[in-house]
């Protein structure tokens, strides 16, 4: 057999392998698809996630829709002596595709397990120091929430402050192999403008956290980029239209990147 024999076959393999990942792939959300979104379910979205009700009928059918996917392809597991029930996945799924209307991508496809604490939880950090959190994103494909700051996020989408966007803006920002506050875009041609914006707004943002001063976004995303994006998220969703007052720009890229307008929520 000669090498080009060899690498036609090696192709031929690879091929085989991408088509059969996407078949799975669809055949997966067409067996999600399938099931019927329960009543209880329309429940606790009402109850938990108000923001659902100012959704278009469009708009809810299809969070349903990407709801109904998300947890047949996602694994829940309760942490801390929490007993899981479909109110606490349905509230964080809500949540969670959100971030996904509109848009022609798959549901989080690196992302596989979602853990929930009942509250506050302490993790190490790579240096082995403890630290209290709410909630944390893993490139390993695991996002972790604390049940409480996730329902008490839901309830109040006005407060700026919704640790479920946070956490799933990260994995938007991770799906490159990277968190640093450049997700993938629609095109090519989206990544300069993203870039001078958001590294303008960056700096602009620390600038004033460093020299005390509040603003519409929260002083965590001087952290850094990735945060800032995070950040930035959880703003546009539950404080359009102070982010658009103060920060039109930014808003601008979001709204082309999440491709909704939370203005028409309001």
């Amino acid at each position: 057999m000669t090498i080009l024999q060899i690498l036609i076959l090696i192709l031929t393999a690879v091929l085989g392998l991408i088509a059969a990942l996407i078949v799975r792939k669809r055949l997966r959300r067409s067996q999600a698809l399938a099931q019927p979104f329960l009543e209880q379910w329309k429940v606790v979205l009402r109850q938990n996630v108000p923001v659902y009700g100012r959704l278009s009928p469009a708009e809810q059918q299809q969070l349903r829709s990407l709801i109904q996917q998300f947890l047949y392809d996602k694994s829940f597991e309760g942490c801390g002596g929490l007993e899981l029930t479909d109110e606490i996945r349905v509230t964080i799924a809500g949540q969670a595709c959100l971030l996904l209307l509109n848009r022609p991508v798959s549901c989080y496809p690196k992302l596989s397990s979602v853990l929930v604490y009942p509250s506050t939880y302490v993790a190490r950090d790579p240096n082995g120091d403890e630290s209290v959190r709410l909630g944390e994103s893993w490139q390993t494909g695991a996002v972790v929430l604390a049940w409480d700051s996730a329902r008490r996020g839901a309830a109040n989408f006005a407060d700026g402050r919704n640790v479920v966007l946070h956490e799933f803006a990260h994995q938007l920002d991770q799906e490159d192999g990277s968190g640093d506050g450049a997700p993938i875009l629609g095109s090519a041609s989206s990544y300069a403008p993203w870039a001078q914006v958001f590294s303008k707004e960056f700096v602009r943002h620390c600038e004033r956290v460093a020299r005390g001063k509040k603003t519409v976004l929260d002083d965590y995303g001087a952290t850094n980029p990735a945060e800032f994006f995070a950040v930035a998220t959880e703003t546009f969703f539950e404080k359009p239209r102070q982010l658009s007052t103060h920060h039109y720009t930014l808003y601008a890229e979001l709204r082309a990147f999440y491709r909704v307008d939370p203005l028409d929520w309001t």
